[in-house]
């Protein structure tokens, strides 16, 4: 069987969380959508097929991203996949890109996101008209979606003796990574005391333990093994991959102490891998939140369920440390436009091929676990990738 690589990826630059040279969504989109296909030797005349989620800041381009972005890119695709499944939507496009190519029906996948939701002021959910969806939690004032982050990390402090602490360890790290990317929003000098004395934005998390509100774009191309073989890359395999869903609202979460979704997914990759967790070289997580970095842990197994705070204690996250993760700063401190998914690749693809700043290349690195969490502890998608 000819398997799915992926053989580029590429972003846009920001400057303090803004696209360093101003851009719209779809613009954005176009020229990480150019950068990326360049790299392996490609150009969008060559895709013929075309994977996207909601476009931030774009009104009306919602409900039909990829109709919205294959007019504006001047190709026609004949594979298109605009489902949205929130901050997992990558690494389940992914997924679907590995069944599509191995299957015949696409040859070069195109996977793109981009968002100016920063710049456009765009992230205010307030004001939601009423829904079905919605109408167990929106009349008590829950904000969305720091108010379902904020219970979860509550009942897993009050279940486990979970301590704020333990949720500023992942902010730190994050900070640490980001310091050495030249490239990120946040690169100042951050402590546990810092995040702990910040202001609350909804108990018990406080505004460093949530993800920032940035521009940003990214894409990843993904193509035939065999069709790499001529193109002057190193093509990253996809050996795994699995998703899972189980609510929408926090309200009808199944346990605010298990992200489900992650269990489900991480088994499902890596039994298709056939690889151990012992066998993962780097990890990129989700970091939407503090607490969505500590319940991944425990989800994917890397500690048993409540004792992911110990397990992150000391620096062991960061730099130096004996478990680096979201080596780029990630959405605590690289950068957030609305969803992160595709940036967790994009770093996983980098440090794979070394490209990344020597200052925060992680030594011997062939196989990443990626892990994308959406909506409120909603959705997960999991991707394990190699270069062997």
């Amino acid at each position: 069987m000819d398997e799915a690589v992926i053989v580029g990826v590429a972003e846009e630059p920001l400057e303090r969380g803004v696209f360093a040279n101003p851009a719209s969504p779809l613009q954005a989109q176009a020229r990480v959508a150019k950068a990326a296909l360049a790299q392996a030797g490609l150009t969008l005349a060559d895709v013929d097929g075309l994977f996207t989620a909601n476009m931030w800041g774009l009104p009306g381009a919602g409900m039909l991203p990829t109709i919205t972005l294959s007019e504006y890119l001047g190709i026609t695709p004949t594979l298109h996949d605009g489902s949205n499944f929130g901050g997992a939507a990558f690494e389940a496009h992914v997924a679907h890109a590995v069944l599509a190519i191995e299957r015949g029906e696409a040859d070069v996948v195109l996977i793109v996101y981009g968002s100016a939701q920063r710049s456009e002021r765009s992230r205010n959910l307030g004001g939601r008209p009423a829904s079905l969806t919605f109408q167990y939690e929106t009349p008590w004032g829950l904000p969305t979606p720091a108010g379902g982050y904020a219970l979860a990390a509550m009942r897993h402090m009050h279940e486990f003796g979970t301590r704020r602490e333990d949720l500023a360890e992942v902010a730190v790290a994050a900070r640490a990574w980001a310091a050495l990317n030249p490239r990120a929003t946040q690169r100042g000098p951050l402590s546990i005391e810092d995040v702990l004395a910040a202001p609350a934005i909804c108990d018990p998390l406080g505004v460093l333990d949530c993800c920032l509100v940035t521009d940003g774009a990214g894409a990843v191309v993904m193509t035939r093994a065999s069709h790499a073989k001529s193109m002057p890359v190193k093509p990253v395999y996809v050996r795994g991959h699995g998703q899972a869903a189980t609510h929408w609202t926090i309200a009808a979460a199944p346990d605010l102490t298990r992200l489900l979704p992650a269990e489900i997914a991480s088994k499902r990759a890596l039994a298709m891998a056939g690889v151990e967790l012992d066998s993962i070289d780097l990890v990129q997580l989700y970091d939407s939140f503090t607490i969505t970095v500590l319940m991944s842990l425990e989800a994917l197994g890397f500690c048993k369920p409540g004792e992911s705070g110990e397990f992150v204690r000391g620096g062991r996250l960061g730099p130096g440390g004996a478990f680096p993760i979201n080596t780029s700063g990630g959405g605590l401190s690289y950068c957030h436009p609305g969803m992160l998914g595709i940036f967790l690749l994009i770093e996983a693809v980098r440090q794979m091929r070394g490209e990344v700043e020597p200052e925060r290349q992680v030594a011997n690195v062939s196989t990443v676990l990626v892990h994308g969490t959406g909506g409120t502890l909603s959705s997960g998608a999991t991707c394990i990738l190699s270069v062997n």
